[in-house]
């Protein structure tokens, strides 16, 4: 089941990668997403060191964080699925928010997972 979500965020964030080019700051979320993009190949071939998982969690958190003062209780979630097109930054902030929250949310289950098969090793290796 973790193969088969590896590859469908891996196709998510390849294709995020591709969508940004009509984006005020493209090389910055272009950097993100195809960043994440080898993240999910270097799972996929099995060559993921642990920290980078929880290294892109952080990096997520802090940059969310930095984000949501510039939209909470500014813009509705109308506002941010209504149209694809940028109304506002506000509303273009709230999205890269959801984008960022996607990154987070597979690094951490990566994480999650690499620590239980860290330990898993580490517990037959001392048996």
């Amino acid at each position: 089941m973790l193969r088969l979500l590896n590859i469908v965020f891996l196709i998510a964030f390849l294709l995020s990668t591709l969508v940004q080019y009509n984006d005020p700051d493209p090389a910055l979320w272009m950097t993100i997403y195809l960043s994440a993009a080898l993240m999910c190949m270097a799972q996929h071939r099995q060559k993921l060191p642990a920290f980078v998982p929880m290294v892109f969690a952080l990096i997520s958190i802090i940059w969310i964080g930095l984000l949501l003062p510039s939209f909470i209780n500014i813009v509705s979630w109308a506002e941010i699925v209504e149209s694809i097109s940028m109304k506002t930054e506000a509303v273009e902030e709230a999205r890269e928010v959801g984008g960022l929250a996607l990154v987070l949310l597979w690094s951490v289950v990566l994480a999650v997972h690499g620590l239980g098969k860290a330990r898993r090793s580490g517990e037959s290796s001392n048996a």
